[in-house]
């Protein structure tokens, strides 16, 4: 299920005439009557027209602003097909349980460096409706890998001549430091909590992202961004 007028609109992007259906508000609005254009466009031809109120129970409580369709599975990515990346930019996250926090790492993580994004399937948010509105339909376009276990996947990825690089405040390398233009996974605890033990002990290496002595961590997203900018950058430079 996927609700929100732009993450409507990037599932309709992708998806087009696979989709199974567009509901959209019945009363009178611009933006629906120009999305519900887009959808026919698109080849999507099942759309109809919902109460309000029927499109309130069937986000359960997420903020649809009168759009919702019913998408294919998100299609995910094998480990192996990651480490096997030359290029690979990668997040990992840490027990990100927030599916806010969740979609907008995703939406960092496509918008700023089309990074792939790692998570462990017992220690994370799921793939919800509140994760997938969250990303603003950035989630429709990110290389996605669940795993079993994320302790195992970073020691598979450090033994596949992957930098590993534990985001840490307290560490006293600067992430600007490091050559992040070889294959990287960049590792994101939780905001409050930080990395787990196991997690920390699993990276390559930490680092911190910027010098502060007045607040110990960023939002989940933001580092992400900060993070992610920086290995853009350095990719760009080496390219030119």
């Amino acid at each position: 299920m996927v609700v929100g007028l732009q993450p409507v609109r990037e599932a309709i992007r992708v998806h087009g005439a696979a989709l199974r259906g567009l509901a959209l508000d019945a009363r009178d609005s611009p933006r629906v009557d120009a999305l519900e254009r887009f959808a026919r466009d698109h080849g999507v031809t099942r759309v109809e027209r919902w109460p309000q109120g029927e499109l309130d129970r069937l986000s359960s409580g997420v903020s649809h602003q009168g759009a919702a369709t019913w998408a294919p599975e998100l299609q995910l990515t094998a480990l192996d097909e990651l480490l096997a990346d030359p290029n690979l930019i990668a997040l990992a996250l840490d027990k990100i349980q927030d599916p806010q926090n969740f979609g907008a790492v995703v939406r960092s993580a496509v918008g700023v460096a089309e990074a792939a994004v790692i998570w462990g399937e017992h220690a994370a948010a799921p793939l919800s409706t509140a994760m997938v509105r969250a990303s603003a339909g950035a989630v429709e376009h990110a290389r996605l890998c669940r795993v079993a276990s994320l302790v195992t996947a970073l020691s598979q990825a450090v033994a596949a001549g992957v930098r590993v690089v534990g985001l840490d405040a307290r560490a006293p390398s600067a992430l600007s430091e490091l050559d992040l233009r070889v294959p990287t996974v960049l590792v994101i605890g939780a905001e409050h909590t930080g990395l787990g033990g196991a997690v920390r002990r699993s990276c390559s290496e930490l680092a911190r992202l910027v010098p502060t002595r007045k607040i110990d961590s960023l939002n989940a997203s933001v580092a992400a961004g900060v993070a992610l900018y920086e290995v853009a950058i350095q990719r760009m430079k080496s390219a030119t």
